[in-house]
């Protein structure tokens, strides 16, 4: 976790190197270990230095080559294979930077650099005899990259507050995240809270020159080859193999590692897996950090503790555990502090258990912290399956799995066997017709109590409904493969980690995402769907490839805890005074996009039933906008 500014005059102006500076300054809390700057003619770089792999501690950027330019935050996990690709073996591999593979790589293959990179990466390559500058980011969007283009400037930065720097760059609000905000629609993997600066969608690449602008997509997973072995033990093996190299990879460290560790399948298989290759490294121990909720009401912590799976990971011993307790935390405790680091109005109650997380981390030393996002999606729970069961025509083979997963789910069987398979035997234009029906009766803004004015100033109706024909018009998804690629490629997950990274960066944290490994990706994506789920048990192929590494507790378990059974409760009992200054104050900043009665109703719901999910998530998304409007 570090930084990266930089700055291309399209006009051919000299950059400004106090500009530079500026934006390069304003990121210093992502990287506390020094930092550049270069500028020569119309184009400036910069970079803010976090220390957290052996080879970053001699790492200077900008880095100057031959004739280009690179500044980068990147952790390149594919070292010995493009060391060797690269003819770099003749150097000590230690002494070779991640930035330097990538200048190295951009040498043989150019812009096709970036799809030869295994790991997290945002970079940016200027590129003087060709006088363009190259930018590309890793496929799951974990580094952050957010831009600023026009007929004269192209402006990038780690993060927007950087941008602000430039004088040249409007802060105008975008109305119509605020509307995405509200209605929860947060798949969309460009805009941000301001026109004209947009993000780098993950696996994407652009370059810039004077009156050129092109990005294009470097990577996406193969949805059609299906790997084929010889038998069960030898997909969990496999299995095993690829996870532990996503783990191997992400403990390159020169300080400390640490785990998240909630009792859950993903959390525990990173911990356990970590715990088990530090014979090959320097480190001695895991730190892990799980959360407590000793404090909370029986029925609430029923629905949350996992204590019992924590403990039974740890009981292997080699691990430095570390508690919060989640029970006593405000969920807007720091939400001046937290609005700072995001730059703009967010959508997730539960991000201050991170917050919390990485503050222990810190305090602990440890700056590389493993987290099992997003296993669910990575592994698959695998339930197209059975709707693939049906398509090829093997009824007694869905009705076999169907009366399994009745079993262990305890759900009835006509329940199941609707939503896992006749259901989706139903044509998409028939689906398609429903959902507009039903947007034209009940639109979706009105549902999420925005105002009917800002409704229609920003055409919200039309809006939901080409977003409704983009779901109902994607490429069929005629396996269960294609459902799996699918569900991996969701805007959400970039949005998700893109809130993690600015999390962590207040505390000095970089994240690492095992499950996010391109190549555990294209393994999970590629296994038979009868790996995936079978006799009723979802994602078996981690069940079994994880066998002797997890306690069977956790490899059998199949619930998962509600951390909303302590967040909207703790919510209402903390933050009452703040809530109503913006629910149920008129003149509220608010109420320009949120209707004063909905919002009214919604509290009052809240109120009643503190574990009301829709009318708390509502007067949660309406109180964390009432803040950041405040502050801008």
């Amino acid at each position: 976790m570090s930084a990266i500014v930089g700055l291309y005059a399209l006009n051919q102006e000299p950059i400004d190197s106090h500009t530079l500076a500026a934006m390069t300054d304003s990121l210093k809390h992502r990287g506390k270990d020094g930092g550049g700057v270069w500028a020569e003619g119309q184009v400036g770089l910069g970079s803010r230095m976090l220390w957290t792999t052996p080879e970053s501690l001699i790492e200077a950027l900008p880095k100057q080559q031959n004739a280009w330019v690179i500044t980068a935050d990147a952790r390149i996990d594919n070292r010995t294979e493009l060391i060797e690709q690269l003819g770099l073996d003749r150097r000590e591999p230690g002494k070779i930077t991640d930035s330097d593979l990538i200048l190295s790589a951009y040498g043989r293959w150019g812009e096709d650099c970036p799809e030869k990179l295994i790991g997290d990466f945002a970079f940016a390559i200027w590129d003087q005899p060709q006088q363009k500058l190259f930018c590309a980011r890793d496929p799951m969007g974990i580094k952050p990259f957010v831009y600023y283009h026009s007929p004269h400037l192209f402006a990038f930065a780690s993060e927007i507050k950087a941008l602000f720097q430039v004088p040249k760059i409007p802060k105008i609000v975008n109305e119509l995240r605020i509307a995405q905000l509200m209605m929860r629609l947060l798949e969309d993997p460009e805009i941000t809270a301001y026109e004209h600066i947009l993000r780098l969608p993950a696996a994407h690449c652009l370059t810039v020159a004077a009156g050129k602008f092109a990005m294009r997509q470097y990577w996406q997973l193969d949805r059609d080859t299906e790997l084929k072995l010889s038998s069960d033990y030898d997909y969990a093996e496999a299995y095993r193999e690829q996870l532990t190299e996503a783990v191997r990879c992400r403990m390159r460290s020169a300080f400390p590692i640490g785990s998240m560790l909630s009792g859950g399948l993903d959390s525990s298989s990173i911990a356990c897996t970590a715990r088990t290759l530090l014979g090959e490294t320097q480190h001695n121990t895991v730190h892990t950090f799980s959360t407590s909720f000793d404090n909370l009401p029986e029925a609430h912590r029923k629905l949350i503790d996992e204590r019992f799976y924590v403990e039974k990971v740890l009981e292997q011993g080699n691990f430095t555990p570390h508690f919060i307790e989640g029970d006593r935390l405000n969920p807007l405790g720091h939400a001046e502090q937290m609005f700072w680091h995001m730059d703009e109005p967010f959508f997730a109650p539960n991000l201050y258990y991170n917050w919390a997380w990485y503050d222990r981390a810190k305090s602990n030393q440890v700056r590389i912290v493993m987290d099992g996002i997003d296993g669910d999606s990575t592994v698959s729970h695998g339930q197209p399956y059975l709707i693939e069961l049906l398509d090829t025509g093997k009824f007694k083979q869905f009705a076999k799995e169907i009366r399994a997963y009745a079993r262990v789910t305890n759900y009835p069987i006509p329940l199941l066997a609707w939503d896992w398979g006749f259901k989706g035997k139903i044509p998409r234009w028939l689906y398609s017709g429903w959902a507009m029906l039903q947007e034209a009766r009940s639109p979706l803004w009105k549902r999420s109590g925005l105002q009917p004015k800002f409704a229609q100033q920003l055409k919200l109706s039309t809006y939901a409904q080409k977003l409704l024909k983009q779901q109902y018009h994607l490429p069929e998804m005629t396996t269960a493969r294609h459902a799996h690629c699918y569900s991996l490629q969701s805007g959400l997950l970039q949005y998700a980690l893109e809130l993690a990274d600015r999390s962590a960066a207040a505390f000095d944290v970089e994240l690492r995402y095992p499950f996010c490994d391109r190549r555990l990706m294209q393994f999970c994506v590629s296994l038979p769907p009868e790996q995936k789920f079978r006799q009723g048990i979802t994602r078996l192929i981690a069940r079994r490839g994880t066998q002797g590494i997890l306690p069977d507790e956790i490899r059998q378990r199949l619930s998962k805890a509600n951390l909303g059974a302590n967040t909207k409760p703790r919510l209402l009992q903390e933050e009452r005074s703040r809530i109503e200054k913006y629910i149920l104050n008129p003149n509220s900043v608010i109420t320009s996009y949120l209707e004063s009665n909905f919002l009214a109703q919604a509290y009052q719901q809240y109120n009643q039933d503190p574990l009301n999910e829709q009318a708390a998530l509502q007067v949660y998304a309406a109180t964390n906008l009432g803040i950041w409007l405040d502050r801008i």
